[in-house]
């Protein structure tokens, strides 16, 4: 045997969806259903668990031998559940796993089953029905005197739903295997596969949540709501405050029209000068919608019996550089912190006292908000070592494009905003010095025009808010690219180089980036080997009418539909695509040490207290042979709990 092709069908009370596989079967009345499986592409055997039958001896054994390649879409989930099904202490070796999705995923497809088949238009789609035969048999179903009382749907309820869902099951396979030969021609490079399986073993680790403080934190928010609701029905006689068509309507009749009750909205009516009243009630309403308490939440349904939260990373997720994406927590997105006294609040938090948080600091669901990422705390005995490159971007950016006074810039440690203010207007920056009032003009140009971005990306980083008036956007965005010229010309020699691979459908490259197309496929080989891959690529019209370059992809919309792109966006693509090789590259040498988290660019280390940070951001600093010249650097700290420094 080489290769076992599989899929579950599984049953458990836990929601999946709410929290994530390794809590779902955990659950005591966690079970295997249906097991499908193929060795060596031999038709399709479906073992009918739930009715008596047995997994053969030769397949149990091959699920624990690290020779035989296990394939299934999504691995991760059928990988958890039969660690459990085995009665594992932990959870089976990722090594030798491979995951169909992450296949797929490598070549810009969806990261669906279904999406991928219809893709890729294959003779055999996963079948339509599967959702209603999960919805009756995988999960309770409400007790009504039809079903007798009843709380699950069993095969003896309904024999011939059975007999589909076991087909289905097998399917389900055929579908995997279908998309295996249709995607032969283009393997996942050996090294992809290997970062693969070090994020399995991130996800298998997990990081601890302290439950105490996050249920008190939950506590908390509910008494502050209920606070707030109480003062703004006092100040607007409004039955229900949270309500936004009442809110809407009560401000109305007090002279404050509206349209939105959104966070940024309600921002710009407090900025208006308003009455003091209406001041007061804005407030108390941007208090009330604050929403931390979700973060709360989604760690109480995520966290394991031993408080650990697993699965909240996706390889692969955003499949247009490779990067990972958050799940379920979603580290990737939780409010920075800002306060000083941070171990002083968690306290009163974890000791409950309302009256305490709320005299100290006035805003209770502001102090939950800013106390999210210290529910993230370090096995006992352990502390966290957080570590995060320094302008990883700018650099490879810099790099890339042989822009050598940014390199400059990096090598001698200065601040790139200053450097870029001071490049732009022909005058020394100095950051809290010498026309330091430039550096935020230098930062606002640096964080929106590197890719291309032009005054209305200045305007979507809130450039007018922070203080630059209308006329001085376009000379702006004119001095930065003026100053950067070997970054503009890296735009337009990339932009030039797709739309000629594309039209004249052969091989082209530029700054030791290639571009191929093949079978349908635009293909980006980064200098680290791995290929960014772009669907159906043609040349298409944008709406200035210009010549730019169209492909099929998952967009804003979450549905799968005609994208457009041109010479910036993809060299923003191959930036991010760099940045994250070498993240991973970082995370390979940092493997010895237990990493429980990352985010981005920064690295979250599970370590004993005789660690130390220098020598942890000494291994992320190290530069990869294929990036010979890059500067690296990065900035670390140690912390009780997760916080941002």
């Amino acid at each position: 045997m080489k290769h076992l092709s599989l899929d579950l069908e599984t049953y458990s009370s836990v929601d999946l969806s709410k929290c994530g596989v390794y809590k779902y079967s955990e659950s005591t009345d966690f079970e295997i259903l249906l097991f499908a499986y193929s060795v060596d592409g031999s038709p399709v055997e479906v073992v009918d668990l739930k009715r008596g039958e047995t997994i053969p001896a030769e397949i149990l054994a091959a699920l624990t031998d690290e020779t035989v390649i296990k394939y299934a879409f999504n691995a991760a989930f059928e990988r958890v559940c039969l660690s459990r099904f085995l009665g594992m202490d932990g959870f089976l070796n990722p090594f030798g796993w491979h995951c169909t999705m992450v296949w797929g995923a490598t070549l810009g497809l969806p990261l669906s089953l279904a999406g991928v088949g219809a893709v890729l238009g294959l003779d055999k789609q996963k079948l339509t029905e599967g959702k209603d035969l999960i919805r009756y048999f995988c999960v309770p179903c409400n007790p009504t005197k039809v079903n007798g009382g009843r709380t699950r749907n069993l095969p003896h309820h309904a024999p011939t739903k059975w007999s589909v869902f076991k087909t289905y099951n097998g399917r389900d396979v055929e579908v995997e295997i279908a998309i295996q030969g249709k995607l032969s021609n283009f393997p996942v490079l050996d090294s992809v596969w290997k970062e693969y399986w070090l994020d399995q073993e991130i996800n298998d680790r997990g990081i601890e949540i302290d439950k105490d403080f996050v249920e008190a934190a939950v506590q908390l928010d509910e008494l502050s709501k209920a606070d707030l609701n109480q003062q703004l029905q006092e100040l607007t006689g409004l039955e229900n405050p949270n309500s936004v068509l009442q809110m809407r309507g009560w401000l109305l009749d007090h002279g404050l029209e509206t349209e939105s009750l959104g966070k940024k909205a309600v921002a710009e009516l407090l900025e208006q000068p308003i009455d003091e009243n209406l001041k007061q009630v804005l407030v108390l309403r941007q208090q009330l919608a604050k929403s931390s308490v979700k973060k709360y939440q989604a760690m109480q349904n995520f966290a394991c019996s031993d408080n650990r939260s697993r699965g909240l990373f996706q390889f692969y997720g955003a499949n247009r550089t490779g990067r990972f994406a958050g799940r379920g927590i979603q580290l990737q997105n939780l409010p920075q912190n800002h306060m000083s006294d941070l171990s002083e609040a968690r306290s009163l938090v974890k000791q409950s006292n309302f009256e305490m948080l709320n005299i100290l600091y006035g805003n209770v669901p502001n102090v939950l908000s800013e106390l999210i990422r210290t529910a993230f705390v370090p096995r006992e005995g352990m502390k966290f070592i957080v570590s995060d490159f320094s302008a990883i971007e700018a650099r490879v950016i810099a790099w890339l494009s042989g822009e050598k006074w940014r390199q400059e810039v990096f090598k001698n440690g200065g601040d790139i905003y200053c450097a870029s203010a001071s490049q732009m207007f022909g005058v020394p920056v100095e950051k809290h010095g010498v026309n330091g009032h430039l550096r935020q003009k230098g930062k606002i140009a640096e964080l929106a025009l590197g890719y291309g971005g032009s005054v209305g990306a200045l305007k979507a980083m809130d450039a007018l808010e922070m203080g630059l008036t209308e006329d001085e956007l376009q000379p702006l965005v004119n001095s930065w690219r003026d100053s950067n010229i070997n970054i503009t010309e890296l735009w337009w020699a990339v932009d030039k180089a797709v739309k000629t691979c594309v039209k004249e459908r052969r091989s082209t490259s530029t700054h030791g980036i290639k571009f191929e197309y093949k079978s349908g496929f635009l293909f980006i080989q980064l200098l680290s080997g791995r290929k960014l891959v772009y669907v159906k690529p043609k040349i298409g019209e944008n709406k200035f009418g210009g010549e730019a370059v169209t492909y099929e992809g998952v967009g804003a919309t979450k549905k799968w539909e005609r994208l457009e792109s041109y010479g910036p966006k993809f060299v923003e693509n191959i930036v991010q695509a760099i940045a994250r090789d070498i993240l991973c590259f970082a995370m390979e040498n940092l493997r010895k040490y237990r990493i429980v988290g990352h985010v981005h660019d920064e690295v979250i280390i599970e370590v004993p207290m005789e660690s130390k940070v220098e020598d942890i951001c000494q291994l992320m600093s190290q530069t990869p042979k294929w990036a010979e010249g890059l500067l690296l650097n990065a900035d670390g700290y140690e912390c009780e709990f997760y916080q941002k420094d």
